[in-house]
């Protein structure tokens, strides 16, 4: 028997494994080498475009490569989501990751799942709410609203920008709780539900606070936001708790990448937008918005997923809107 045949034949399948782990660490260390493709769920021209836009710019300049914005509207913002599925695990494809990827499963018929199919890299900042009617309408305040919804069953007609978003789900809870019945319209973003609103195709408007600068510019009137505690942009609106109803609505979100990127790209991304969300422009156009930085790691993010996830799942059973098993 050769004593050196059992240590060459050892030696030389760690050998052939180590190579195997070459392209992927070299890969990993030189990321990124091209332009990086960040998704987002809404449409150009809304809250979600304009200040993503300042953040990719950021990010590019300490990446080293551009992050290009790809507007990928509809189905409540959760396409990005979708689209990380059918995506290389490279570190390539960015996906915005809103609140409603986490109603997907008890909503919807998926061949995967938002807590097992996605890898969560950072939050970013999120959304604070509220309802808008025109500056004209006879509806002036949160009781005439309520009031006007009672007296014509059905006919009071109002906006979102989409089925099952936030600003839906928390409208539809007012409504069971209140016992009025709205008639639900649902839009693809923010942009489209102003251009409805402002065109009187709408009655009012649940949207995030990019109606800010409609209502700044006397075209709209805000009934109520949906905070913990009323924004200072819109002193004079109380919050749903201070209206009788036990509710706070906001919707952090951040960037997901497709499960199995290397840990080392995660990291990469983690820290580069981390960098570009703490420089100035963003934030100063995040306040725009009446929005604010959340940060919150991988690990944090992973986190809140889990917990959000369960959270939704029994507001949407609640409901009564959970798909059929």
């Amino acid at each position: 028997m050769n004593p050196l045949r059992p240590f060459t034949r050892r030696h030389f399948s760690a050998a052939l494994a180590s190579c195997a782990l070459l392209p992927a660490i070299s890969s990993a260390q030189s990321y990124p080498y091209r332009p990086v493709r960040l998704i987002i769920g809404f449409p150009a021209g809304g809250p979600t475009d304009i200040s993503m836009r300042v953040l990719a710019e950021n990010a590019s300049k300490i990446l080293g490569q551009p992050v290009v914005v790809e507007n990928k509207p509809g189905a409540g913002g959760t396409l990005p989501a979708q689209a990380l599925q059918t995506s290389p695990n490279d570190g390539y494809t960015l996906a915005q990751l809103p609140l409603g990827i986490f109603r997907l499963p008890v909503t919807t018929k998926l061949t995967w799942h938002p807590l097992s199919d996605i890898q969560y890299v950072i939050n970013l900042t999120g959304y604070e709410f509220g309802l808008v009617v025109p500056a004209n309408s006879l509806i002036t305040n949160w009781a005439q609203f309520v009031a006007w919804a009672k007296a014509n069953p059905g006919k009071l007609t109002y906006g979102s920008t989409g089925t099952l978003t936030s600003p839906h789900l928390t409208m539809e809870l007012v409504a069971q709780r209140l016992g009025i019945d709205l008639q639900h319209i649902p839009y693809k973003g923010s942009a489209e539900l102003m251009q409805a609103i402002l065109g009187g195709h709408v009655m009012a408007a649940a949207d995030s606070t990019g109606f800010a600068p409609h209502v700044s510019a006397g075209k709209l009137r805000v009934l109520n936001t949906w905070g913990v505690q009323r924004l200072d942009k819109f002193p004079d609106a109380p919050t749903l708790k201070e209206l009788g109803l036990d509710l706070v609505q906001n919707s952090p979100f951040g960037l997901g990448v497709a499960k199995g990127t290397p840990a080392e790209m995660v990291r990469r991304i983690h820290d580069a937008f981390k960098q570009a969300m703490e420089q100035p422009n963003y934030v100063s156009t995040l306040q725009r918005y009446d929005m604010v930085p959340n940060y919150m790691s991988s690990a944090q993010y992973e986190r809140f997923a889990q917990e959000t996830a369960q959270r939704e799942k029994q507001l949407i059973e609640k409901l009564g809107l959970a798909r059929p098993q």
